[in-house]
């Protein structure tokens, strides 16, 4: 089964209706088309059933779900847990790890899109780069494990863009340039 598909005998069982037959040829459906008109209309006047995600859940043994997230030159490995809402950055809770408020409502973005605001404990470990990397890199491990743990949140995390790597990096300096693009102060004599 891929990852978009599903069978009609898993939705049945899923729906908990019967499986239907399997189709006809289509030479035995073109003989079948007159009686097919003649029988009545089958409507299901029963509620829609609930949207099933079509990816399933990556927990560990100790029921957390593990992703990894980057942003400019940090990576950060984030897992979380059901719990009170508590984020341990490195060993450090997020006030002192993260001092700049911004950088803690970076953090905090991928659990208010998905309503799920002190729900889950995180931890994570990040390195390279700068707090602000550090904080882009959190956030989008925090997405990726959001969908893990619950892969129903994915629709409204992946709208808002937090699945989505920051691609933006410091632009290289090149030759005959004081920076990436900045020239030299000119002098006309």
């Amino acid at each position: 089964m891929s990852d978009t598909r599903q069978s009609l005998a898993d939705l049945a069982t899923l729906t908990g209706q019967e499986a239907p037959a399997a189709p006809a040829p289509v030479a035995a459906a073109t003989t079948d088309a007159a009686s097919a008109a003649d029988a009545a209309p089958v409507s299901n006047s029963g509620p829609a059933p609930a949207p099933v995600p079509l990816r399933e859940q990556q927990i560990d043994k100790q029921g957390r779900a593990y992703a990894t997230g980057r942003r400019k030159d940090a990576v950060a490995r984030v897992w979380i847990k059901p719990g009170s809402g508590k984020i341990t950055v490195n060993g450090r809770d997020q006030e002192v790890y993260f001092a700049r408020p911004t950088l803690r409502l970076v953090i905090n973005q991928p659990f208010g899109v998905a309503e799920r605001d002190g729900q889950y404990d995180v931890i994570a470990t990040v390195s390279g780069g700068g707090l602000s990397g550090q904080a882009g890199a959190v956030k989008h491990g925090i997405a990726q494990a959001l969908t893990r743990y619950e892969p129903v949140l994915r629709a409204p995390v992946k709208a808002a863009g937090f699945l989505t790597r920051d691609s933006r990096a410091v632009e290289r300096k090149k030759y005959g340039k004081a920076k990436a693009r900045r020239s030299f102060q000119f002098s006309k004599r």
